[in-house]
């Protein structure tokens, strides 16, 4: 089965280094949980754009950084979408004194995670979610 990885650039625009690898980087992630992916849609969007989508779809009323879709009703292969505000992920990533590409990829992985399954509702899934994270991210051979 072919694997198909787009970014799609909403209603922002922001230079994406090295987005063969990043694609690569996530197909590698979704790997290490034995999963396959059939589609993976990462949209950069703005507050605004997702918070309609928050509205929307999940009746939501407050920003985020990032809302997962699993398009498909079973688990593999992966169909879905992450959609990512940039806004959040500039203002996240000066909180954190971190460069933005880091918090960028760093909330990519927690798409995918999502994607595979894991949730942060609890203290306990986000204190997994946050190690899934950092282990997603030392697969990225972009440092």
């Amino acid at each position: 089965m072919k694997s198909s990885i787009r970014f799609i650039f909403e209603d922002v625009s922001f230079f994406l280094p090295k987005r063969t690898i990043l694609k690569q980087w996530l197909l590698d992630c979704i790997a290490t949980e034995k999963k396959a992916l059939e589609e993976l849609n990462v949209v950069f969007c703005s507050d605004k754009f997702l918070l309609d989508v928050n509205r929307k779809f999940l009746e939501h009323d407050y920003y985020t950084d990032i809302i997962t879709f699993q398009y498909n009703n079973k688990k593999e292969p992966i169909s879905g979408e992450i959609f990512i505000s940039y806004d959040r992920v500039k203002e996240n990533a000066d909180e954190f004194n971190v460069p933005r590409l880091v918090e960028l990829n760093r909330v990519m992985a927690h798409g995918v995670a999502h994607l595979l399954g894991y949730s942060d509702k609890t203290k306990k899934q986000k204190e997994a979610m946050k190690t899934k994270e950092d282990y997603f991210l030392t697969l990225l051979p972009l440092k």
